[in-house]
């Protein structure tokens, strides 16, 4: 269940990404943290304690919402916009 239910800008454009490998779309304006958390309910599992995290500041000055793009580029989800086609990692890859 998503943490985020949106309650304004359901007019703004679709704009398509990929979360985990499944495709899914956010809202123009939509930041990564929103458009992540409108679709699941953490947006990456603490490397630390294995907990879920949703982000903490909301404002760039933490470290909490750091999200990697499947070319292994990382970003902070809070302040980074959504872009059409990104294809955001929230889970660790397993080795084979």
């Amino acid at each position: 269940m998503p943490l985020l239910h949106r309650i304004a800008r359901k007019r703004h454009a679709t704009i398509a990404f990929t979360l985990d490998g499944e495709p899914r779309q956010g809202r123009a304006g939509d930041t990564l943290l929103t458009a992540i958390l409108s679709q699941a309910n953490a947006i990456r599992v603490s490397e630390f304690s294995g907990q879920p995290r949703a982000g903490f500041c909301q404002m760039g000055a933490c470290q909490d919402c750091w999200v990697t793009l499947a070319s292994g580029e990382r970003l902070r989800a809070c302040s980074t916009p959504l872009v059409a086609g990104m294809n955001i990692v929230t889970r660790p890859r397993r080795a084979p």
